[in-house]
């Protein structure tokens, strides 16, 4: 049992969108896949936040910088509609917490700040599709 609640944050950390489904097959109850994916999307978040710009720099060494607005252009329009807000929830809900401080941090957005709209997105996210899970398997 803990093996398949560490393997759902675990998933969570980098997708969403495959903890929760992943949860839902294990067997697990809604509640756990709702604090597992919660506690690895926020994982997830904080890890890009901190530690992005030194894991960019330890894979791009030789690379010149590439404009990050040319690689996303649904999280730019985000950010130009917006603001901060909309690139850390609505950004999240789309494409996932660490794409869109990824992008923030290419944007030169205030991190601290980001990190915190990311955190509440996360938090809609997971309680949005574990919902849908529950009820969808409901139906079933």
């Amino acid at each position: 049992m803990f093996l398949k609640i560490l393997t759902v944050a675990g998933l969570a950390t980098f997708e969403i969108y495959a903890a929760i489904p992943a949860g839902f097959a294990f067997g697990l109850s809604s509640v756990l896949i709702f604090l597992a994916s919660l506690t690895g999307g926020l994982a997830g978040a904080v890890v890009a936040a901190f530690f992005g710009d030194k894991i960019r720099a330890f894979f791009h060494k030789k690379k010149p910088a590439t404009d990050e607005t040319k690689k996303h252009p649904v999280i730019t329009r985000l950010w130009n509609k917006y603001g901060i807000a909309g690139l850390g929830i609505l950004g999240t809900i789309t494409v996932g917490a660490p794409i869109s401080i990824a992008v923030g941090t290419g944007l030169n957005v205030n991190i601290k700040q980001l990190l915190v709209w990311c955190c509440l997105g996360v938090l809609i996210r997971c309680s949005l599709f574990t919902t849908i899970g529950h009820y969808g398997l409901q139906l079933l």
